[in-house]
This record gives C-alpha cells, sequence and structure tokens, in this order.
C-alpha cells in the first residue's frame, strides 16, 4: 500500500471508533495515525464537497441506521487534488452515500462501516485481488466485524453457481453489510447477494428466486454495500446487476435499490493485474460513452456528458499504455469511465453494442473488454451512415493528433486504432477462439431470438441474420 503517500479525511473519525475496539485494533490504530500524519505533511488536501440528493432513499438498512441519520455526512464526493481537476462535474449517483477516488481503500472502508453503524461484514473478492486485501480482512476478523472468511467463488461474468453460493453463505451468517472488492463480476454479484439477503428466509438461493426479489413492491430496505473496484468495469456506478445462467445465457435484476452505497476507488488494487482486465475493462468506458451518443433516446445532455467522458477515458488509456500503474491516467480512465456510465444509464440501457456484446461475451466465454476491442468498431461502422453526425462528435473527441489539415477518420477507425494499441484485448474473433461457422450460429440465435429489440437499438436495423452476420465478420483493415 502507499497510504503513506496521499491524504486521507477519515482519519479522526476513524480513531475515535478504533480506540474503542480491542488491543489488537489500538495497534492498526497507530498504524493508520502515524501514516496520516505524515501523509498531511507532504500532500495538498484533498478536493472535497458535497452533492445533494437527487434521488430516492439509500439503500442502507433504514431501520437499523434511524438513530443516526441526523448526524451523517452528506452525500459526498472526494478525489485526491493530485490526481484529477474534473470532479466537481461529476454528481454523486442517485442512491448512493458517496465514491471516493484516490483514497486508500482499508481505512476509508473503515470509516464507512462505522457511519453505517454495521458490524458483520461479507466479504467477496475475485481470486487476483485476494492477495491485496488479506491484511485488511485479518483486521475485521480480528475486530469481530467479518461475518464469514472471504468469498473468491464469483468467476467472470458472474456464474451462477459462484453467485448462489455467496448467497446462500450470506444468508446463513445473516451478515448486515456486503464488501465488494474487484472487477465487474464481483461488484455486480455483491448487488444480487443484497437483494437475496432481504429475502431470504431459510430456503436456498436460485437464480429465479433472486430475480423474483427485484419485483417486490414495496421494495424492503437492502443491506448496504461498500465497492472497492480494482479495474473500471463502472458496475459500481449502477443499479443493474449481471451474471451468466449454467446454460451460458447473459441474465441478471434491476432495481433503484440495488445501487451500491459506497463506492471507493484505490489505484493500488489495480497493480499487477492482467493486462486483459486492466485495458480490456478501461476500453468498456470507450464503448458506454459511444453507446450513449448513438443511442435513440439519447439526449443533447447526455451526449454532452458521454463525450466528456469519452476525452477521459481516452487520454486515461493512452496514458496506461505508456505507464500502466500511472494513478493520474488510472483516474482519468475511472472519472471518464464514470461519466460514461452515467450517461449510458440515464435512459439509455442497453445500448446495441451491450446487448451484442452481453450475449457474446457469455456464449463464448470472452470477457467483455475483448468484446468490445472485436465488435466496437464494426458496430459504428455498420450504422455510421444513420448516426453519422453523431460518429463525427466521437471522432474529433477522440482526434488527439489532427492539426486540422487532413480529412477526420472515422469514428470506427479511430476505435480500432486505438484497440491496436491496448496490450491484452482481443483484436479479432481468431483471438478469442470464435470461428465463422460459430459466428453464422451466432449471428442466426441473434436475429432469430433478439431481432425486434436489436432493431429498438440500432441506428440502422438489422433486415436479416445475414445483415448480422456481415457486421460481425467485416474485415478491421477496411474500417
Amino acid at each position: 500500500m502507499q497510504s503513506n503517500q496521499r491524504t486521507h479525511h477519515h482519519t479522526s473519525s476513524s480513531t475515535r471508533w478504533l480506540l474503542q475496539r480491542t488491543n489488537t485494533a489500538v495497534t492498526v490504530l497507530v498504524m493508520v495515525l502515524l501514516s496520516s500524519l505524515s501523509t498531511l505533511l507532504l500532500l495538498p488536501p484533498l478536493l472535497f464537497f458535497s452533492a445533494t440528493s437527487d434521488g430516492f432513499l439509500t439503500n442502507n438498512n433504514y431501520n437499523k441506521r434511524m438513530t443516526t441519520t441526523m448526524s451523517r455526512p452528506p452525500r459526498r464526493l472526494t478525489i485526491d487534488k493530485r490526481l484529477a481537476a474534473e470532479g466537481e462535474a461529476l454528481p454523486v449517483p442517485p442512491g448512493m452515500d458517496g465514491v471516493h477516488v484516490g483514497v486508500p481503500f482499508d481505512s476509508t472502508a473503515l470509516y464507512e462501516m462505522e457511519q453505517l453503524n454495521v458490524s458483520n461484514v461479507y466479504v467477496m473478492a475475485n481470486k487476483s485481488s485476494k492477495p491485496m486485501v488479506e491484511h485488511f480482512v485479518k483486521t475485521l476478523k480480528e475486530m469481530g466485524f467479518l461475518a464469514a472468511p472471504i468469498n473468491c467463488d464469483v468467476s467472470m461474468g458472474g456464474a451462477e453457481d459462484g453467485l448462489l453460493t455467496a448467497c446462500n453463505e450470506a444468508a446463513e451468517v445473516k451478515a448486515d453489510c456486503v464488501l465488494t472488492i474487484g472487477g465487474g463480476a464481483v461488484q455486480d454479484a455483491g448487488k444480487l447477494v443484497r437483494l437475496w439477503l432481504s429475502a431470504a428466509d431459510g430456503e436456498k438461493a436460485t437464480v429465479k428466486g433472486i430475480q423474483a426479489a427485484q419485483n417486490r413492491d414495496p421494495m424492503p430496505p437492502l443491506p448496504p454495500q461498500i465497492c472497492c473496484p480494482n479495474s473500471f468495469a463502472m458496475a459500481e456506478l449502477t443499479h443493474v446487476a449481471g451474471l451468466v445462467t449454467k446454460d451460458n445465457v447473459k441474465s441478471g435484476a434491476a432495481h433503484p435499490s440495488m445501487m451500491p452505497t459506497v463506492v471507493i476507488f484505490d489505484t493500488d488494487l489495480s497493480r499487477g493485474l492482467p493486462d486483459w482486465v486492466k485495458f480490456g475493462t478501461a476500453l468498456r468506458g470507450v464503448e458506454h460513452a459511444i453507446g450513449a451518443i448513438c443511442h435513440p433516446k439519447a439526449t443533447s445532455d447526455i451526449r454532452t456528458r458521454a463525450l466528456q467522458g469519452l476525452v477521459l477515458v481516452n487520454k486515461g488509456l493512452k496514458g496506461m499504455v505508456e505507464n500502466q500503474d500511472s494513478e493520474a491516467a488510472q483516474v482519468n480512465c475511472y472519472l471518464g469511465g464514470w461519466m460514461a456510465i452515467r450517461a449510458l444509464n440515464t435512459g439509455c440501457y442497453p445500448s446495441i453494442a451491450h446487448l451484442i456484446q452481453n450475449h457474446y461475451s457469455a456464449r463464448f466465454n470472452v470477457h467483455q473488454g475483448s468484446c468490445s476491442g472485436i465488435l466496437s468498431a464494426r458496430i459504428l461502422e455498420y450504422h455510421r451512415q444513420k448516426s453519422l453526425l453523431y460518429q463525427i462528435t466521437i471522432a474529433r473527441a477522440l482526434d488527439t493528433g489532427n492539426d486540422g489539415d487532413q480529412p477526420l477518420p472515422h469514428a470506427a477507425t479511430f476505435v480500432s486504432d486505438l484497440v491496436a494499441t491496448l496490450p491484452g484485448v482481443a483484436k479479432d474473433h481468431a483471438d478469442a477462439n470464435v470461428d465463422e461457422e460459430m459466428l453464422r450460429e451466432f449471428a442466426e440465435y441473434m436475429y432469430n431470438q433478439h431481432g425486434e429489440k436489436l432493431n429498438r437499438l440500432s441506428p440502422k436495423p438489422f433486415c436479416s441474420a445475414e445483415d448480422f452476420l456481415e457486421m460481425l465478420t467485416r474485415p478491421i483493415a477496411t474500417l
């Protein structure tokens, strides 16, 4: 951890709380306090501001926390001032208490647990994050706050078996908070675990049971969720949660109450991630922005926000190509991805690319970042003539080297050129071991099963499965 290099504004509150705990906790307190004091001498203060509530009630356990609500701080965003200046344009999403960017996850999470008044925390992480958080999980256990051993059963895409295991474990120990550390699959699984916790009554979890729980009216309070993402999938900033069934079909649930309570983005959690995760999830920010800009239901405000996000993600990706551990580049990817996903989720979800790539990912077991690498430029090119004015704005946002003397390349060209620079991200179907026959079957499935929805979302309709196959197989070199 590099927490001694960064300012943290939660120390005094967490200190008062920790002093009341065990002797082991006092030791942890001293370490955090000394680290934070040294930080205060070295670094400028955090950029801190508040956002007013603009949605529905937060998804916290209202009944449990009623007595502390009046003394809690307002919804808030904190960003390390050294890393970014764009934060003032980012309201905290409706239904969420706070977002913290560029700060240590461990001390910030302890602070938020105090604010949420929780004491039985169920921790979920993907396997690559586990070594980085074991010390923190040990601290929670010593303080009596760990509900069960850390769960690392959720696999890519949120496969059904791992999700149901987590649901059953959390229900058995009666967890009052879910802490999720890792990528989008873990963050989404955490939302579904919370949904199940609010519905479970002794029975074992099933996908049908989880999905039925989203339809309750009124929706009972869900336990809070603290998200610590290690990449840029942005699942933690939405109230939608995906899963993959045993039949490799993409499914999920959605409800405003499923919005996570707190997000903490600590760039240290991304250290050592495989390239396909780090660059693939960042590329999803480009996909989210493009999807919002070209969506038939997008407004001018949505497109403006998405374009701002696109500029930042593009800048961040180029910075990470030069130095993938750059804090500033990662924060640019995160803030830009935030802008893009919030734009997309303001009446524009799913986009045409989301729908196609979600099914491609589930059918062929391909990470969604690589799905974007393979398909994003092809989809753009397919509907270029029908979305030309919007694609020109995309091209201008991605154009960082044209001095104006040369004709502006197509948006699809910029996207494919960007993808070509990203390590670990698949560029074509062969990279994902998907052959032409598999693509033909996929095209027939998508058109026959989802043709009507595809044509609602695409600026240019698909008239047949052959149209869809032609889009899938267009040579990248011709874009």
